[in-house]
């Protein structure tokens, strides 16, 4: 740990006990934790995708049905705005992937702006910007320079704080098509996700916007070693009376 740290230009002491980086070898993501905050050190490392699969590579793996790869194939020819949502380590990066290649299959010609705090995606598109968050120009502000590069479709690796509702302003202004993650346990769940992430940027009810801007929702789980689709949601729009969200399942 010490050893990565320093190849990296940094330290990971007690003062100073967490390293969060990316391996300079091969983009491998490395986590890594120390005393006094643990009781014996650890790490993890995330290998970065070496194959980009296809939609129908899944169909072929039975974690898509033909069905489901029909449906994301008409949301992407669409331009409809895609949240994937799962827990740690059911695939939403991969899947997202797969999406992402069908849309460079698709639209060869479209710019696509990729914002992550961690390099996972992977676009072959020759128009193509890739934004990292740093810990001092966080994912809300990269969201903001984005309205600048012209984008065709935005893309999000991870949401995770208030830059949710700066990711939906720019997928309702006109920048449709895009695709995000969340960590959620199913569809339904993600647009509850969605809404207490945008809580953290304003206390201003967003259920409506959240339900114009988010068109399919897909939950991808992890049973054992099997990955599968667990379900794909559309968003219809919110009841208000109700106070939920109006859904239709699909698959």
């Amino acid at each position: 740990m010490g050893t990565v740290a320093t190849s990296l230009g940094t330290q990971i002491t007690k003062e100073c006990p967490i390293l969060e980086c990316e391996l300079p070898i091969d983009g491998s993501r490395f986590e890594a934790v120390i005393l006094p905050i643990v009781a014996a050190p650890a790490f993890t490392i995330r290998k970065k995708a070496t194959q980009i699969f296809t939609l129908d590579d899944y169909v072929e793996k039975n974690i898509l049905t033909p069905q489901q790869r029909l449906l994301l194939k008409c949301a992407v020819k669409n331009h409809k705005n895609i949240l994937v949502v799962g827990g740690t380590g059911t695939g939403k990066t991969t899947l997202t992937n797969a999406i992402l290649k069908e849309m460079t299959d698709t639209f060869p010609e479209e710019r696509f702006v990729i914002i992550e705090d961690t390099a996972e995606l992977q676009c072959a598109a020759p128009n193509t910007v890739t934004f990292r968050a740093v810990e001092y120009i966080d994912m809300t502000r990269l969201l903001k320079v984005t309205m600048r590069m012209a984008p065709d479709r935005i893309i999000v690796g991870e949401v995770r704080d208030g830059a949710a509702l700066a990711l939906l302003k720019r997928w309702n202004t006109g920048h449709p098509g895009g695709i995000a993650t969340v960590h959620a346990n199913d569809a339904s769940t993600g647009l509850t996700r969605i809404q207490q992430l945008i809580a953290e940027a304003t206390i201003a009810p967003m259920q409506q916007l959240i339900a114009e801007t988010i068109d399919v929702v897909l939950s991808v789980e992890k049973i054992s070693s099997v990955r599968k689709v667990k379900e794909i949601i559309e968003v219809c729009g919110y009841d208000h009376t109700a106070n939920k969200y109006v859904t239709n399942l699909i698959y």
